[in-house]
């Protein structure tokens, strides 16, 4: 094959990768959570990314959604991040990159992770979970499927809400094993916010906010 040296270097003839192709559906399907797309323009231009053979392709899917200013497409997941705490609360929220897996040990605790607006490398997150007294929340966004199949529970509550997502494909698979006794783990959509108090937690949404004992 010969390509032309007038060619070369231009984005819009540069093959595209997976992990470019993997991006792209990842703006898609948070541009469709966000309302920006309906499902119909999600599931055809969802085909369209994973069929492109160049950048220039890939860059007219999202040429007419907005950039986040703060993007940052080259942060890299931490294998392990894992959580050890007793009486206290720990939250994961706005932009932060999920891990390949979390290992949270929580006693008369709370557990927060908000996956709405979270930075997805991987295809799936495994937690494996070891909760007495307390609560393992998740707040999901269309895209996102929760197994708990794998989780032992003991005078505890398991409530699975899945985001209505219609046509929209999996862009994370988030397994939860272990065992959590006198609790609850509660997964659930993102509740719609308006007025004012939407534009508070849109200002006020800090990424990896926490309070307790944090360690990864």
């Amino acid at each position: 094959m010969t390509v032309q040296p007038s060619r070369v270097g231009e984005a819009s003839v540069l093959r595209a990768s997976h992990e470019d192709r993997d991006r792209v559906v990842d703006a898609l399907s948070a541009a469709a959570a966000d309302g920006r797309l309906t499902a119909d323009e999600l599931d055809e231009r969802v085909g369209a990314a994973l069929g492109a053979r160049t950048l220039g392709e890939l860059a007219v899917l999202t040429a007419d959604l907005p950039v986040e200013p703060d993007a940052k497409p080259a942060l890299m997941a931490k294998d392990v991040v894992r959580i050890e705490q007793e009486g206290a609360s720990t939250r994961r929220v706005g932009d932060w990159v999920v891990p390949r897996r979390m290992e949270i040990r929580s006693a008369w605790g709370e557990v927060t992770l908000d996956l709405t607006r979270a930075v997805i490398t991987h295809d799936t997150l495994h937690i494996d979970l070891d909760m007495r007294a307390g609560a393992l929340k998740l707040v999901t966004r269309p895209g996102i499927v929760v197994d708990t199949d794998g989780l032992r529970a003991g005078y505890a509550e398991v409530k699975v809400a899945r985001a209505v997502d219609a046509g929209v494909p999996v862009v994370l698979r988030v397994e939860i094993t272990g065992e959590i006794s006198w609790g609850q783990v509660v997964v659930r959509a993102r509740r719609r916010r308006f007025g004012r108090k939407a534009q508070a937690e849109a200002e006020g949404g800090c990424s990896g906010g926490r309070s307790g004992d944090y360690a990864e």
